[in-house]
């Protein structure tokens, strides 16, 4: 079996277990941003494509692989994948559902105690020998703890759930918007309460974004959402640079309304020294704390735990396996579906 893998060919080889399916597969790496002529002429021949989750896999490259009957991200996210054009030729496509769950939870609450505790702006104190200066102006303005804190979190998945179990140990309020209200047992279990999303924004000293991207959600901070903010407030997004609307971030950090923002994800992905929200960094240092965008998800790529099931979906589906868990649109999470036409 060949397998077009898009993404690092040193990361695969390294977390790569010892008798996981692809040692016994003929492998073809491509990094990232490979065109689709590039990738056809390497491995159009492939019935598996491994994809880094930002890596686009187009309706082009789809149509003209004949083999192919197995996309996986290696990742949760699935939004680079055409999944209408893998629906119409009855391709699977299935992804990590929780692999990095931890990981990203992790770096959301870094990012937050990062903006509380001016990490950024400290560090550049100390090298420019103005620690002490900095100390007192931040014991007159005053620091909050995230103890203190109310924090909302914009959907509740795998990644919200576990950011929502950390906040509680670390004392924060934590509040939760998604289209559907999960059951009382849940909100108890992860100590978390139900708003809808404008009184969410109006109430919460810090917004983490953990949405899916959708058509539905593609800017949903936009302009009036990001003014719904609690004035001095603070934006976290650990999920997709697509659910923010750069340019109104921009001006909402430069008029004052919000404090600051943390951010592990812009758009487009490389990220470009052009990007509005890195020149706006530049030009007002410690108001936008960055992390390399999707690292917190790269702990392990595709781990040892998720890595056989890219192998027994593959079989299932030569098999031709029916449904195991169900997806929007014909897609899978942490599963396996056909993706039907229609």
């Amino acid at each position: 079996m060949k397998i077009l893998i898009i993404a690092s060919q040193s990361r695969y080889e390294k977390f790569m277990p010892e008798d996981g399916i692809a040692r016994r597969c003929q492998l073809v790496y491509r990094p990232v941003g490979t065109p689709d002529g590039a990738l056809l002429e390497a491995a159009g021949d492939a019935e598996v494509i491994l994809a880094d989750a930002i890596a686009p896999v187009s309706a082009d490259l789809i149509a003209q692989m004949p083999n192919l009957r197995l996309i996986h991200s290696e990742g949760a996210a699935y939004d680079r994948i055409d999944g209408a054009a893998a629906r119409e030729r009855g391709i699977y496509v299935c992804n990590n559902q929780g692999a990095n769950a931890q990981a990203v939870a992790e770096q959301a609450l870094l990012l937050m105690l990062g903006l509380l505790r001016f990490v950024d702006e400290g560090h550049r104190a100390v090298l420019e020998g103005r620690q002490i200066d900095l100390k007192e102006a931040k014991m007159v303005s005053g620091i909050i703890e995230l103890r203190d804190c109310t924090v909302g979190l914009v959907g509740f998945g795998n990644i919200a759930r576990e950011t929502a179990l950390l906040l509680h140990a670390f004392g924060a309020s934590c509040l939760y918007y998604s289209p559907h209200r999960k059951s009382g047992e849940t909100e108890a279990q992860y100590h978390v309460e139900y708003c809808p999303l404008d009184e969410l924004l109006a109430r919460c000293d810090i917004v983490s974004l953990h949405s899916a991207v959708t058509p539905e959600t593609v800017g949903m901070m936009n302009r009036e959402t990001l003014g719904w903010m609690k004035p001095g407030a603070y934006l976290v997004n650990t999920a997709r640079g697509d659910l923010v609307d750069q340019q109104a971030l921009v001006q909402a950090l430069a008029s004052g309304h919000l404090a600051g923002a943390g951010l592990d994800t812009l758009t487009p992905e490389p990220v470009t020294r052009d990007n509005p929200l890195v020149r706006f960094a530049a030009e007002h240092p410690g108001r936008i704390l960055f992390s390399p965008p999707h690292w917190r998800g790269h702990h392990r790529l595709l781990p040892p735990d998720a890595q056989p099931d890219v192998g027994q979906r593959y079989r299932r589906r030569r098999r031709g396996a029916a449904y195991l868990r169900s997806q929007r649109r014909g897609l899978t999470r942490g599963g396996l579906r056909r993706a039907r036409p229609g």
